[in-house]
This record gives C-alpha cells, structure tokens and sequence, in this order.
C-alpha cells in the first residue's frame, strides 16, 4: 500500500508495487533450483565431456528450473487477483472509468440493500477467478511434478 501511495493510485503502480514484493521469493526459488541442479551428476558430466559454461546453464540446468517457477507463478496468480482487486477496492487500484472488480465492488458498495447484485457478481466473479487460478496451479503443479503420483 506503501508504494501505491507514493507512486500515484494507478493500475500500474499497483502491478509494479505487486510486482517489487514478490519478485525476491521467486530469485530465492531459482537460487535454489540452481544450486541443486549444479551438484547432479548429469552436469558433472557435461563439464567433464568440455561443454562450455553457458551451455550446460542454457540446455541442462535452466530446462530443469523453469517448471518449478511456472507453478508458483500459477499459484500467485490468484492472490495477485485479490491484492489487485485489494487495493482498487482500497481506491490505489484502477481508477474509475477503468473496469476492475475491486473498483466494481466499491461501486456497488452503496446500493448492497437496494441492488445487492451490483456488488455481489463481481465479488463472485472475484471469487470464481481466484478459485480456476488456483485450480489450474494445482493441477500444473501434479503435471510438472515428477515425485507426485
């Protein structure tokens, strides 16, 4: 909120505060990827066959890191959702006449007893959004896995 606040109330500036936080979890997920993919013997054999030091890291260690980034960027998808849809709701986000479901809650705020439908369907469809991203994260996460059966 922070950074949305000294940046300016924006869609953007919210994606770009959104997008500072997070960013350390995932080089420290790829940090870790890294070192345990060094220590395999397949790598071990690369270097003992002379592939040079860009090519081990480009064909054998980088292919066996990205699936592991992809699903925790498939399992954050929705709590992006809901920190964008926070923080317009909060007035940081997008900003009237822009189309948010935050923004569309916030609207709808003030007829919830005469027109509970204004507010009610695009917190639904908040919902519903955060619910399919956090499918599809799991199941990217038992595809891409190999020790889950």
């Amino acid at each position: 909120m922070a950074i949305v606040t000294v940046f300016g109330a924006s869609l953007r500036n919210a994606m770009i505060a959104i997008s500072l936080i997070w960013w350390p979890q995932y080089a420290r997920l790829m940090r870790g990827q890294v070192l345990q993919e060094i220590g395999r013997d397949y790598v071990t054999a690369a270097l003992a066959s002379g592939a040079s030091g860009r090519r081990i890291l480009l064909r054998h260690i980088l292919p066996n890191c990205v699936s592991p980034l992809l699903v925790r960027g498939s399992l954050d998808l929705g709590t992006a959702l809901l920190l964008t849809a926070s923080l317009s709701f909060l007035g940081l986000g997008a900003q009237p006449p822009l189309p948010e479901l935050g923004a569309l809650v916030t609207q709808g705020r003030d007829f919830l007893l005469t027109a509970w439908w204004y507010p009610t369907f695009p917190g639904l469809l908040l919902f519903l959004c955060v619910l399919a991203a956090n499918i599809i994260g799991d199941a990217a996460h038992d595809w891409m896995d190999p020790t889950v059966q």
